[in-house]
């Protein structure tokens, strides 16, 4: 049996080495845009590419299927008139500041205004961060208005209980130097796991050593803001904010069997009521939500759910002393978000000090405040807002060494709580 394999397109180049010769360069942590470079990961132009990757994550392989059905020509280059950010958000010192940021580009909301000339020269650079403004309508919010919880103020809540934001998608951009050193491995170990374990799919991880840049085919983060951004670098300014990791079963179906949503929708009030003016009830401060994608502590939802099944069907029970065993047990470590590069958003909106944060996980807490940033109180779900199947995980949290409100966690207790992959 003969099997006819068509003859790839001639302007398809079946080799491990995309990145262009004639790239830009990429001076990561530079002080100017200018000296920094353009981050170019579109296909088009393929001897202009300078990173590893393409741009838009997962997603791309939708890109790629809209190409091979014939829907979206492969030389589309994206018109980005009247794209611009609806805020102003940096530059901020940590911009350039040695390590602070690895795992986003901090000028990716920029690019059409810092890059007006490479644009128009014809290189086909693309946002990896869109900022604009929205209004968030929850049936929480509603009803903590109704209860008189919350005071429309017209500025940050309307009467109906809308809140306004201001918000941001980012997309992930490793800078696998960086990434290495927070990692504390390897940049050669790094770029051959990251080779091996997607199984060969970006060759240029072990072939091109000269590409430091890569974006990553995985899920970005939105934020949510809460007055105004320019605020959020003012450590005179109250920050109330929340870093939350996805679960979309909870967040967006109401799943009870975590705390999930409770927890977001709690946090989302906090940070309106904070960015309100003190007149309207209010802390006369700013807000922040940081939204990331992360489902199932980034093991996925299969992976959650197969571990579900198995706290359910265990002998005795779902049990608080077994809840992080049925996860490790399943997928061979308890949590994989690992949040060292978590506080890189908070450094790219100017963030030094954030007064409330609402937030029982020590995981986040030693990755803010190990990053530089000081963390005032810290803000515990209501005993009320928690599901009735959901105490299970709290008892197993609480087991585990969660803290109570205000309580700064002395070195001893953050060491001996480091890597429990604790999740709220």
């Amino acid at each position: 049996m003969t099997i006819e394999t068509p003859n790839p397109p001639r302007h398809i180049r079946l080799t491990s080495h995309s990145g262009g010769q004639n790239a830009p360069a990429i001076h990561w942590g530079a002080a100017t845009p200018a000296e920094r470079g353009p981050i170019i990961g579109t296909t088009a132009q393929r001897e202009r590419r300078n990173v590893i990757g393409t741009h838009s994550g997962s997603y791309s392989i939708y890109r790629a299927l809209a190409v091979a059905a014939g829907a979206l020509s492969p030389k589309h280059k994206a018109d980005l008139t009247n794209t611009a950010p609806t805020d102003a958000i940096g530059p901020y010192p940590q911009w350039r500041e040695p390590g602070k940021i690895v795992s986003l580009d901090p000028w990716g909301a920029l690019v059409a205004d810092v890059y007006a000339q490479d644009i128009a020269a014809g290189d086909d650079i693309r946002p990896t961060i869109a900022v604009t403004k929205a209004h968030v309508i929850l049936p929480e919010v509603i009803e903590a208005v109704q209860k008189g919880r919350l005071q429309p103020d017209g500025e940050i809540l309307t009467a109906d209980g809308a809140a306004l934001v201001t918000k941001a998608a980012i997309e992930p951009v490793w800078w696998l130097p960086g990434v290495a050193e927070r990692f504390g491995c390897s940049l050669a170990d790094l770029r051959r796991v990251l080779f091996e374990e997607t199984g060969g799919m970006y060759p240029e991880l072990v072939t091109r050593p000269d590409l430091e840049v890569f974006l990553p085919p995985i899920g970005g983060q939105t934020i949510y803001i809460f007055g105004e951004p320019r605020d959020l670098a003012d450590t005179n300014v109250e920050l109330t904010a929340r870093v939350h990791d996805e679960c979309n079963g909870s967040d967006v179906f109401g799943s009870d069997i975590c705390t999930c949503r409770p927890y977001l929708t709690h946090a989302i009030e906090e940070c309106i009521r904070g960015a309100q003016p003190k007149e309207a009830g209010g802390r006369g401060g700013v807000g922040l939500i940081a939204y990331s994608r992360k489902e199932g502590r980034a093991l996925g939802e299969v992976t959650k759910f197969l571990v579900y099944n198995a706290r359910k069907r265990q002998v005795g029970g779902d049990t608080a002393d077994k809840y992080f065993l049925r996860t490790e047990c399943v997928a061979g470590v308890q949590d994989m978000r690992f949040q060292e590069l978590m506080p890189d958003v908070l450094h790219w909106l100017g963030i030094r000090k954030i007064h409330r944060l609402v937030s029982m996980s020590n995981m986040k807490y030693d990755a803010i405040t190990g990053s530089g940033i000081e963390v005032g109180e810290r803000v515990n779900i209501p005993d009320e807002l928690i599901p009735a199947d959901a105490q299970v995980e709290m008892q197993a949290k609480m087991a585990a060494g969660y803290f109570t409100p205000g309580e700064v966690p002395d070195a001893d207790a953050l060491k001996a709580t480091q890597g429990r992959g604790l999740k709220d």
